[in-house]
């Protein structure tokens, strides 16, 4: 799809700092996600939305995901520092995250819950070691009923910063 003629927004939550890689955990100047989301920026010249939470994350990566575990099974909506104003310019939205738990972090949850996607089209993108999609897909159709939810991406997260081309050929398909 050409998306000149297109307003196009790309939010998305990224973790910097301890990661999970190829069975190690290593501190990561810039997370995967948001490698991903600047290649897609790059092809689409889209706008730049961070999702983040007022809650700081602890920095050890399994401490961080037993917190996200504990969000995800008390459906915490967790509190965002700022939502997005202009949601209505936009025609098309790439939603990206890492996989948490086999489904999208719960500020993920609270940004799409905090927004009316009412004729939105959602092209999400996630960055995962092994579980791929999992079931982000039925939880955003559960934040964000009224979207279009359309091709989504899954990518290795310890191949993040080698596939700008893999991205570009999904945008070329979109």
């Amino acid at each position: 799809m050409n998306f000149d003629d297109k307003k196009v927004l790309i939010a998305y939550y990224s973790r910097r700092g301890e990661n999970y890689v190829n069975g190690d955990v290593k501190n990561l100047e810039k997370g995967n996600t948001e490698i991903i989301a600047e290649f897609i920026q790059e092809f689409t010249d889209g706008d730049i939305f961070i999702i983040d939470s007022v809650k700081e994350y602890s920095p050890d990566y399994f401490k961080c995901i037993e917190e996200a575990k504990e969000e995800l099974e008390n459906n915490v909506m967790v509190e965002l520092k700022e939502n997005i104003n202009n949601l209505n310019d936009y025609d098309f939205i790439f939603l990206g995250y890492p996989n948490w738990w086999g489904t999208i972090p719960m500020v993920v949850a609270t940004f799409l819950d905090s927004n009316n996607f009412n004729e939105k089209i959602i092209y999400p993108f996630c960055t995962s070691e092994g579980s791929g999609l999992g079931t982000s897909i039925s939880s955003i159709k559960k934040y964000a009923p009224s979207a279009t939810i359309k091709d989504p991406l899954s990518i290795k997260g310890a191949e993040a910063s080698i596939s700008k081309d893999k991205v570009q050929i999904w945008i070329n398909k979109l």
